[in-house]
């Protein structure tokens, strides 16, 4: 039986103001983040992307930015990652293929201010901005994701059919995690400036009708093993515990090769001597989910200012952040691009503030302190910059 349409008061609620559908965000927080899935008509009215074909083809060309082509014949899919000549993907197919790039706010300054409409969810969950750009018949299959995603159209038009889904069996030998047995509930078809957003585990499949783009802005959800395997790593380098085993009331034993009881319990106590508390979680997350991905660079300034002239520079435009920086805090301590530092609180707002904005007005950059010389030495390391257009006071 054919999927049927999605209507107002259906599955997905329809609604056609402006990004959230008239929701404010603690609303749509309550109601549907993690919970239910929102159709928005005209979330971002007249939407017309941020970037088109030949930029993204330039942009899956470069080593430093992860990029996927998608292609279908029949059931058989075929994954290949880039970089990718321009020559190669000027010769693919008319239709059923996929271009995925991702990350595409760490190089475009359009891509980062798209994102900042998403600022209602706390910038530690934000994964990046995806774009992908189908000839008709592309997608990716269905499948579910294990994170939030807001599926926002740009030019084109794309079909989507969702539901919860039970049965999570994958097909066989499949380069993607595509569903064995997909079974959508509705199905709603997205123009530009309509968006979607589905929770984790959500089955989705989306397939162009016409040459379209897709902005899907995911956010970040790690595991548990990943994070209890990557806070053990935050304490081993920070743990030195004194002494050394030993046993000098050592017994002999009938076998050899067995552990004894002793070791065990000696082992133990050592092992449940090992303490943290609320300040080492909040560093270690703010350290680790401010770690930029291995292959984005910082390049510092060819011709770096001295101090005094970037503070007058600083007084005069303004600062932002370098595209690709993550910059995060908590009480006392903020993190920018996997470091740490501690900074007392008649110093900090101004930092503060452009984690929170990813700007810093000239009037607000502190003059002297820890703080001017923490802005001075990101400066000098790639992470803030003058700010391109001086920003307004």
């Amino acid at each position: 039986m054919p999927a049927r349409q999605f209507a107002d008061n259906d599955r997905i609620p329809l609604v056609k103001t402006p990004l959230l559908g008239g929701l404010s965000a603690s609303t749509f927080l309550r109601r549907h983040w993690q919970k239910n899935p929102l159709l928005i008509r005209e979330a971002i009215p007249g939407f017309e992307g941020v970037v088109d074909f030949p930029a993204m083809v330039e942009l899956a060309g470069r080593d430093d930015c992860e990029s996927r082509l998608l292609l279908r014949n029949g059931r058989r899919w075929i994954v290949e990652h880039g970089p990718f000549a321009r020559r190669y993907l000027s010769r693919l197919p008319r239709c059923n293929w996929t271009l995925l790039v991702q990350g595409v706010n760490l190089f475009m300054p359009a891509a980062r201010q798209l994102l900042s409409r998403f600022d209602f969810i706390p910038h530690s969950r934000l994964d990046d901005l995806m774009v992908s750009y189908a000839p008709p018949g592309g997608g990716a299959g269905p499948h579910f994701d294990s994170y939030d995603v807001f599926l926002l159209q740009g030019p084109g038009q794309r079909r989507w059919k969702v539901g919860r889904q039970d049965d999570l069996t994958l097909v066989d030998g499949a380069p993607l995690k595509i569903l064995r047995r997909f079974a959508p509930q509705g199905e709603c078809m997205l123009g530009p400036g309509d968006m979607l957003y589905l929770p984790p585990g959500f089955a989705h499949d989306g397939v162009a009708v016409d040459a379209c783009y897709t902005y899907s802005i995911g956010f970040r959800a790690p595991s548990h093993r990943e994070l209890v395997s990557q806070f053990l790593i935050f304490l081993e380098e920070r743990l030195n515990p004194p002494g050394r085993y030993e046993d000098p009331d050592l017994a002999t034993q009938a076998h050899p090769a067995r552990i004894g009881s002793a070791m065990i319990a000696q082992v133990r106590r050592t092992l449940g001597s090992i303490r943290w508390n609320r300040g080492d979680v909040a560093e270690f997350l703010g350290t680790y989910l401010s770690e930029p991905k291995p292959t984005v660079l910082f390049p510092p300034p060819r011709n770096p200012l001295a101090l005094n002239a970037f503070l007058r520079s600083a007084h005069s435009r303004g600062l932002e952040l370098a595209l690709p920086a993550q910059m995060l805090y908590s009480g006392s301590r903020l993190f920018i691009n996997g470091e740490s530092l501690v900074i007392n609180a008649g110093e900090a707002q101004p930092l503060r503030a452009l984690a929170d904005a990813r700007r810093l007005a000239g009037h607000e950059v502190p003059r002297t302190g820890t703080a001017a010389e923490a802005l001075y030495r990101w400066y000098r390391s790639g992470y803030i910059l003058p700010a391109t257009n001086a920003i307004a006071t």
